[in-house]
């Protein structure tokens, strides 16, 4: 049963840059059905957390820019329902805005915290664990993770530490320190030693908890939404936040509270999770043909290829010969070819096309 307590922060401000050419900043990829299901991955995780919380404490923060595209495709909810953000500053500020909201509806509020572009092939499992989660910030003021356990040694993930000498409750351990995107060594020494999760990213605590935390760790930006938290639902809310915004320090919740905090857990998690970061990341999710290879539409012909991934329109007719370890995506008016070992360069090459002023292509 949904307790009115339940409350869901579903983070979708960011432009999906790595995603690109699909992904633009004018319709990222939270906005889009990048895994051909029907459904785009916002509406995917917006129906996962609609089966733990009540519709109407379902919040998503975004940019002002995808308002209009949030309502479309959550036609379910209501316009205060969107809270925008007039600037990008990272997930800190994300989460103070969404706090200081709920806070004004309910003081006694349990909130999960999830960005709304990630990959959940068992759901049933995710939900178990959320409860779980749940369950355990109504009865500690703690802040709590999920971390999934790792299947390898992955360079683009973070990595939390658990303190084996603390106190265990069933499946969550306490943490003892996170690591940014380790080197592959690095990765293979936390694989190895048991002892590290993957962060998903995915948090849960409860908002007196995490109220608490702003207070003490980030008390500039817990102050400046304190300030105007009267506002706040309210026809002078939009002026409030744009002033608190222009003030606003760009900083992560992972770097802001959860790497001080001395109360933070881990749930450990497995429940076929991806953050879908990458074109990497797409192609070991998606179903492989023959060569593993991975097609994203329907007029492909491939020869001696192999380990790529091709995405384009249907009405297209690619032939593909001779290449191994690629990421093809053709767009209208973008065409990408990349090797898969060097993906992390994408990011450069849309800061290039900016740099030439190429914007209509970003």
């Amino acid at each position: 049963m949904n307790n009115k307590d339940f409350f869901c922060i579903i983070m979708a401000g960011g432009t999906g840059t790595r995603f690109w050419p699909i992904s633009r900043t004018a319709y990222p990829k939270q906005f889009i059905d990048i895994l051909g299901t029907g459904k785009t991955l916002i509406q995917q995780t917006f129906d996962r957390f609609a089966k733990i919380c009540p519709v109407e404490n379902i919040f998503i923060v975004t940019s002002t820019e995808y308002k209009d595209i949030t309502l479309k495709q959550l036609p379910s909810i209501k316009e205060d329902q969107i809270l925008l953000e007039p600037a990008r500053r990272n997930t800190a500020p994300c989460i103070a805005y969404a706090n200081f909201r709920i806070q004004k509806i309910n003081s006694n509020a349990k909130i999960i915290v999830a960005p709304s572009d990630h990959l959940i092939l068992d759901e049933n499992t995710f939900i178990e664990k959320v409860n779980e989660g749940l369950s355990f910030v109504s009865n500690n003021n703690s802040l709590l993770t999920l971390g999934i356990n790792p299947s390898r040694p992955d360079t683009g993930y973070g990595y939390i530490q658990i303190d084996s000498n603390s106190k265990k409750y069933n499946n969550i351990e306490k943490v003892k320190t996170f690591t940014e995107k380790p080197d592959l060594e690095l990765a293979k020494f936390f694989v190895e030693s048991g002892e590290f999760y993957w962060n998903s990213g995915i948090f849960i605590w409860s908002l007196t908890s995490i109220q608490e935390s702003f207070k003490k760790y980030l008390p500039d930006i817990f102050s400046n939404f304190n300030e105007k938290i009267d506002l706040f639902n309210t026809e002078k809310e939009k002026k409030a936040i744009a002033e608190i915004y222009s003030s606003c320090k760009n900083i992560s919740i992972d770097y802001g509270i959860m790497e001080k905090d001395d109360s933070v857990y881990v749930l450990n998690c497995d429940f076929g999770w991806s953050d879908l970061g990458t074109w990497t990341s797409l192609f070991e999710n998606s179903d492989k043909i023959d060569n593993n290879n991975v097609t994203h539409s329907k007029n492909i012909m491939l020869y001696e290829t192999k380990d790529t991934i091709i995405k384009a329109s249907n009405e297209k007719l690619v032939v593909v010969q001779g290449l191994s370890d690629y990421i093809i995506v053709d767009t209208e008016d973008a065409l990408l070819i990349c090797n898969k070992k060097e993906e992390q360069q994408i990011k450069l090459f849309v800061n290039d096309i900016k740099n030439n002023k190429n914007n209509k292509f970003i």
